[in-house]
This record gives structure tokens, sequence and C-alpha cells, in this order.
């Protein structure tokens, strides 16, 4: 069971295919099993070797309580660290939502690490959506969450639960996303649900910016739940042209 290890916490990934190599990140609540549950995996692993990683607080990797660890920095660096343990100099990175958001901060923070960048499910430079009170914090995203889909929350204890909560406010971290997205030396796509409310402004970014938008059925979740096989072809192609 691999592991690399960065500012003394140990981050879980999997790795399986061979080729160019990908790494695929999570997002809240999921883990790095959830990609190979999707199909994304077994879509991509007869061309390029698949890494998935489980986010800090999430998974197999460590889960400190410390919110000073969970910043985009220090996450993208797990990333990294990743990279370094398999061997490899550059990798193309595939984020979905909250792993969105660590993708952005490896084009900002690691810009010569990256092959391509595919950020799916997140605003590359405003983040998370506001709710109809303005912005939404983690106590009534939880409670949404336990509402709409208890599988996903059911992991969270007394003793996780302070990881989860700092991996959530630091998603308002997005100093220098936009630049870190737009002047690079690396392909990049934006990728979202159809369903998603917010897949406009996303397709906005991307036409508005000149960049590649896969667009593919389902909402936020369901992207991945429901149709993680037209993603990954979708991906794929991508992967093919760069």
């Amino acid at each position: 069971m691999p592991f690399a290890t960065h500012r003394g916490q140990r981050i879980h990934y999997t790795i399986e295919g061979s080729g160019p190599l990908v790494i695929l990140q999570h997002g809240l609540l999921l883990s790095a099993e959830s990609w190979k549950q999707f199909g994304i995996v077994d879509a991509l692993a007869d061309g390029y070797r698949v890494a998935c990683i489980d986010s800090l607080g999430h998974g197999l990797s460590d889960k400190p309580s410390d919110p000073a660890l969970y910043g985009q920095a220090q996450r993208s660096g797990d990333i990294v660290a990743v990279l370094d343990a398999i061997g490899d100099e550059r990798a193309h990175l595939i984020g979905h939502s909250m792993g969105g958001w660590t993708a952005v901060g490896v084009a900002k923070y690691y810009p010569e690490r990256l092959a391509s960048l595919v950020v799916g499910g997140w605003h590359p430079v405003s983040g998370l959506p506001p709710g109809p009170r303005g912005p939404v914090s983690y106590d009534a995203f939880m409670i949404f969450a336990k509402r709409t889909a208890p599988g996903l929350v059911e992991w969270i204890t007394a003793d996780t639960e302070p990881g989860v909560r700092a991996c959530f406010e630091a998603l308002g971290e997005l100093r220098g996303a936009r630049e870190a997205v737009l002047n690079r030396n690396f392909p990049v796509m934006i990728w979202d649900g159809r369903d998603d409310p917010y897949h406009a402004p996303k397709q906005s970014f991307a036409v508005g910016n000149r960049l590649p938008f896969l667009s593919t059925a389902g909402d936020h979740l369901g992207m991945l739940f429901s149709h993680g096989a037209e993603g990954a072809a979708g991906i794929r192609a991508f992967l093919n042209a760069v």
C-alpha cells in the first residue's frame, strides 16, 4: 500500500496501468477509491499510469486536526510528493470539486510539474458558488450533504470532523488562481456536468479564455456517479490530443 510523506503527513495513493502518468484528485467527502468506482480508472489505465490520491483528511491518508495543514500550498505539495514518490517529473492532473481547487494550487505553486490540467466541477477563479443567502458555511454544507447524500458523510467521526471542516474552509483561498490557470505552459481543460446550476459560468470562463470545455451529463456529483464513462471518454480524448 503506497504512501508518500509530506510535511510529516502520510498521503495514500493507488496506481495502476502503464503509460504517461495521470493523477486523479477527488473532491470533498470522496476518496481515491471513488475514481475506481466511477469507472474512470479502468477507462484510462490501458494507455496511462493512473494514480489516485487520498486527500489529506480523507481515505487512508492522515487526518490531522490542525487547520494550518490544509492550505492550498500545503495540499498541492501533497500531490507533488506523490509525483516524487512515483519518480516522474511531470503528470497530467485531473481534479474534481475540492480536487479541482487543489489542482489549481499545483498550477500556482508547481507549474513545472504539470503536463496538462483538467479542472472539473470547480470554477478555477471564483471557487465555491454562493448559496441563496450568500457564502455557504461548512455547517450548512454538511446539513445539505447529510440530507442529500448520507452515504458520503457516514465515515466522519468526532476525530475526523476537524480535518473535513478545515478542508472546506480552506476552499476560500483563491488568490492567484486566474494567473495560475491562464498564464501557463501546459494545456488546460474545464469540465462540468450540464445539470450543475453553475455549468454556464464555467463554460463562459472556458470559452472566454479559449480553453477547451468538456460538458457531460449529470450535476455536480452525477457527472461522476452516473456519467463517469462519458467524462472518462472526454478526458481521454483531451489527454490523447496533448
